[in-house]
Formats: structure tokens, sequence, C-alpha cells
């Protein structure tokens, strides 16, 4: 489960920021109990959250940062070693930015031994090393420094990798001289087999998962398709369910012997079905929620936290709200799955408390300043926001920022005039 993410220096991000998953005290009717106390109260998390922002604000960015953590755990110690240099992307748009290191941190609950505990792990990257990288457990809600790395740690001091605490155990020491300066420490532990660490890279192999608009929706269908292919009766009873839930017109699905594609019976006229061929005659909007239902369905089954880049991307605002409602309802959800979206779609707002799927604490806005750095906050940060404020409104009015700094007609009237200038030199 994800508390939180921090990130820095990475694509339009410039400065420090944190996306917090932990539930405030303003909201609480989706906030999810952890059985973990932290500051001397229950610490409580959310299923959901949405980050809104104006077209090139940096809302992509954050899930990307996210991602690319996510990959850097997984291949460092197979795969960058095969080209010089650790492949990150530092802010562009200031050139001391190269000199500074990357961060990137997510502080996690885990199941572990019968209990949740909160582990804290990150690290930090140059083009050329892994300059510092950590891993904190908090059993009883204490800190342990279970590894502690820095990449010109002296060896009188303990040499580049520690391990101050005993809540590490095993070999760890023998994994050391394995673990080149473009590698990360956890993933050359995982490789060999580390169960505690291997605990923590597992996490990373089974979350963070990207839906990244309509870019990849042929791959996910593929994956989709072969889910279902191989899937008992009851899953594909389910796939069913979730496609007639969509209005889409499809009364069945089947699958195709011969070929194992998906085959959507609708309805005909005459009060039958007709089966409709899945590649040629399916609308663009059934592909994309077909390919939606395949890693939305895994991440529920299993728990885990799913990263969807323009939620809104092909499916109708209702649809995408009702994901959200999905991920939000504990008896669907009973294995405490979440979601972080990005999306333009302020009716996700929603205009009352009733008809409102998000709470004002799952409301992140971005904004990009005048020197073209992502800045990130919740909602509740740029004003006082009441419980029972019109959110749509407020939103689109400028107030929380996020949006565009336009006014109406202001661009059809300056094509107007570049076409007066043209016309005029002609």
């Amino acid at each position: 489960m994800l508390l939180s993410f921090r990130v820095a220096n990475h694509r339009s991000i410039r400065d420090e920021m944190e996306l917090s998953l932990a539930a405030s005290e303003l909201d609480g009717r989706f906030a999810r109990d952890t059985g973990v106390r932290s500051r001397g109260k229950e610490l409580k998390t959310l299923p959901v959250v949405g980050i809104f922002g104006a077209n090139a604000s940096g809302k992509s960015n954050v899930l990307l940062a996210m991602h690319f953590m996510r990959r850097a755990v997984r291949e460092s110690f197979a795969e960058w070693g095969k080209d010089p240099g650790v492949p990150r992307e530092p802010f562009t748009l200031d050139p001391r930015a190269r000199q500074d290191t990357s961060l990137f941190e997510v502080d996690l609950l885990l199941p572990t031994g019968g209990e949740r505990i909160r582990y804290t792990y990150g690290f930090e990257l140059s083009d050329e090393r892994v300059e510092a990288e950590w891993l904190h457990a908090y059993p009883s809600g204490r800190r342990q420094v279970w590894f502690d790395r820095e990449a010109d740690r002296p060896a009188e001091d303990g040499g580049e990798i520690r391990f101050p605490s005993r809540g590490l155990r095993g070999a760890k020491e023998a994994y050391v001289s394995l673990t080149r300066p473009d590698s990360l420490f956890l993933t050359v532990a995982a490789a060999m087999n580390h169960p505690q660490l291997s605990a923590i890279h597992r996490w990373f192999q089974d979350n963070l998962w990207l839906v990244a608009g309509g870019e990849d929706v042929e791959e996910r269908t593929h994956w989709t398709r072969e889910l279902i292919g191989g899937a008992d009766s009851d899953l594909r009873d389910r796939f069913a369910t979730w496609l007639r839930a969509a209005d889409l017109g499809i009364a069945d699905l089947t699958v195709d012997p011969e070929t194992g594609d998906p085959v959507f019976l609708h309805q005909a006229a005459d009060g039958g079905s007709k089966p409709l061929d899945f590649w040629t005659e399916e609308s663009l909007g059934t592909h994309a929620w077909f390919a939606f239902l395949g890693p939305l369905l895994h991440v529920l089954d299993r728990g885990g936290t799913l990263l969807v880049d323009e939620l809104d991307s092909s499916l109708h605002p209702l649809l995408a709200a009702e994901v959200i409602r999905i991920l939000q309802d504990p008896e669907v959800n009973p294995r405490s799955a979440q979601l972080v979206f990005t999306t333009h779609d302020a009716t996700l707002l929603g205009p009352t408390v009733a008809e409102r799927p998000l709470d004002r604490d799952q409301v992140w806005i971005t904004l990009k300043n005048r020197t073209g750095e992502t800045e990130l906050y919740p909602l509740t940060a740029a004003r006082k926001v009441r419980n029972d404020e019109n959110l749509v409104r407020r939103y689109l009015q400028g107030s929380y920022g996020g949006v565009p700094r336009l006014t109406s007609g202001e661009v059809a009237r300056q094509l107007a005039l570049l076409e007066e200038g043209l016309k005029a030199t002609a």
C-alpha cells in the first residue's frame, strides 16, 4: 500500500515534491484504516488520488517519475550496465540541474509476519552512478535503518553501504561486492533472493503499473485478451458483467476457441444476439474499456497501485467516475487496491458532496511556473475549501490554479490578428 511518493529533478520536476495518499482529517468517506499508528493517530490511506492541471503542466511527469522508479528497481542490475551511465532524465531547462542528483522515494505499508509494517525506500542518481540509497523499516513504529548507502563514504566510516541496525538479517554483506556503482543494492539483493529485501522488490514488481492514455491500448488489449483466453468461466463472467455495465451494447462475452480472440455478442433487432468482429467492427471506445479492464481487475484481485495517465481518454466521464467509485467501494475493492490518475475532466470533481466521486483531500493540482518547473500541491493548500463548495465551478474559474491562463476567445482573436498581418504583407 502506497503512502507517499517523493521526487526531484526528473523531467519537468525540478524541486522536490511529494504526492501523499495518506488521508487528511478533512474528509472521511473513502479513507481506509491501516491498523498502523503514526504520531499517536490511526494512519488512514486513500484508495484514489486524482491529479488535475492544464496541458503541459507536468501531470504526466508525476506518473512517469513513479514508473521510472519502478523500472529502476526492476532493471538496474541486469539492464543499466549494458550502456555507460545511468538512464535518468533531469530537468532540462536549467543546465545546473544536470549537476544535481535526481531523487526518488516511496513510503509503503506492507504485510509482514501477520502485521503491516511501514517502509521508506529511496535513492538518488547522478549521470554516472547511484549517489545514495536507503531503506528504513518501522516495526512497532520505531525506525530501523536497514541499509544506508553513500557513494563517497570513506572505508573508515563503514564504506559505501552500511547496515546500522540488526533488523536486516542474512548474508547481506556478500552482495555489496556484486553491486555496481550504477546499480541499486535492492535490485542486487533481490536477484540473490534475500528474503526481506525481495519482499520490498516484489512490491515494485506488482505495483506502479502505468496505463498511458491511448498509446498503449493495443498492448493492453492483447494482454487482456490473453488473460480472458486462459481464464476460468467465473473471470469471463466478471468481464462480461463489466462490459455490460459500461452500456456499450454488449450482451455477453465468449472466446473464439480457434484464435482465442474475445467475441462480444450484441443485442440484435430480432431479440437474439449477434457477434461482431473485435478488431474490425468494435468501436475505439469499446477497445479502450476492454484494454483497461485487464489492469483494473488485476489490481482489484491482488491489491496494488495502478497509475493511469488521462483517465478520461476514450472513456465517457460517467464511466471514468464509475472506475473511481469501484476503487472507493471496500466491497468491490477488498484488497485495498489504489489508483493514481491524471485528468482534464473537471466533472470528476462533482458539483455537490452527494455526487462528488472524490473528496477534497484526494484532489491534487499541477501547474508550470514561469521558469518551466512543475509545481504539485493538494487542492486544500490552494485556499480554504469548504466541504459544500462547488469544486467544478471554482476549479474552472481558476480559484485553485491548474487551468490555462486564457480569457474567453483569446486564441481566436490572436489567430485573427495573425491572419490580418499575413494578408497585409502578402
